[in-house]
């Protein structure tokens, strides 16, 4: 009798397992299907507007001091600009080069000169003796003739070639440089150029800068060392424009240990192109998106946008600007990077919608 009880207990022990396992198994998916929809049903506000394709963040001022947003408004600001550009530490090898062969095309001239005034005394002896009574063959002088004529034809040869070179050295070079390369004993200023204790640098000045004078200056640094500053002095215009930057073009030198063929420079010019009103940006209102600097300006009570800024010339405490941006404007200089996540926030969220 108690055997048979413990059976119809086991029984029914194992009977409501199985019941248990099934509903849980049936029950989850319907489980998850209803919490997918209480969460899909839970929206979050769209703080973001597009109005005339602007992007317009709308923040409510109890949300901007829960989330501590706070604009300061621009102040006014001055600028004495200067005619600036950029330049390059340009290599001489070819100039070397250049010259080299020219010299030696020089030298190789002066040789044949020498040799035919030579043949030019042998013809003549050997014509006038042929003249007096057939004392020399005619067959003498004709081969005093031929070597006379070969000799004129490799004298005019290398000097065709050493004129070839110096035109090409003024095309590639310019008069300036070309003038001290053809000389046979070099300068001091193209001594220190080959030894490298002095550089050569060509400059890009915009259209509207004056001409440089003779012996005038300018203030030229490594474009990522704007402070280490250095004088470099005018030689002549370059003949060829800059690859990457557009204006006139000229040849300057300059001392420095710090200069290395193929570096860029940047050019300090002291001429003055008047004085810019702008206003002064905040350090703390700039952020960056995409490589390019932006500020959050404030439209109302409660609605921003962001605006791309130019930072040219860095202050101590932020940029002057010239541009959208006027005085009194307000904006963002604390929480920028907070909207800037609500703004692409949308944009994921539009993305995911459709």
């Amino acid at each position: 009798m108690n055997r048979k009880l413990g059976m119809i207990i086991g029984l029914q022990a194992f009977l409501i397992v199985m019941l248990f396992w099934v509903l849980v198994f049936y029950g989850k998916d319907e489980y998850e299907a209803s919490s997918q929809a209480g969460t899909d049903q839970i929206a979050t506000p769209n703080r973001v507007t597009n109005k005339a394709g602007n992007t317009i963040i709308t923040i409510s001022p109890a949300t901007q001091a829960q989330s501590e947003i706070k604009t300061s408004t621009l102040k006014a600001g001055t600028h004495q600009a200067t005619l600036s550009s950029y330049g390059n530490i340009i290599s001489i090898d070819s100039l070397i080069d250049l010259r080299t062969r020219y010299l030696s095309s020089k030298a190789e001239a002066e040789v044949l000169r020498t040799t035919l005034t030579h043949f030019k005394s042998e013809y003549i002896r050997l014509h006038t003796l042929n003249l007096d009574d057939k004392n020399i063959s005619d067959k003498a002088v004709a081969a005093a003739l031929v070597d006379l004529n070969s000799n004129e034809a490799k004298v005019f040869a290398a000097e065709l070639n050493a004129k070839n070179l110096a035109s090409s050295m003024q095309q590639a070079w310019g008069e300036g440089l070309a003038k001290l390369a053809l000389n046979k004993e070099a300068s001091q200023l193209l001594q220190n150029l080959i030894d490298y204790k002095e550089v050569l640098i060509q400059i890009t000045l915009p259209f509207d800068s004056p001409e440089p004078s003779q012996k005038s200056s300018i203030s030229v640094a490594p474009s990522l060392a704007s402070s280490h500053n250095v004088n470099a002095q005018y030689i002549s215009r370059a003949p060829a424009s800059s690859a990457t930057i557009q204006g006139k073009t000229y040849f300057y030198h300059a001392k420095s240990p710090e200069l290395r063929a193929g570096m860029q420079v940047k050019v300090l010019s002291t001429q003055s192109k008047g004085t810019i009103s702008g206003v002064i940006i905040p350090s703390t209102a700039v952020i960056w998106y995409g490589g390019k600097p932006w500020v959050y300006r404030k439209l109302g009570a409660d609605q921003f946008i962001r605006m791309p800024i130019n930072t040219d010339v860095e202050l101590e405490n932020g940029w002057f600007y010239t541009g959208k941006l006027t005085l009194n404007d307000a904006v963002v200089t604390s929480g920028a990077q907070l909207l800037l996540s609500e703004e692409f926030k949308s944009e994921i969220t539009n993305e995911n919608q459709d």
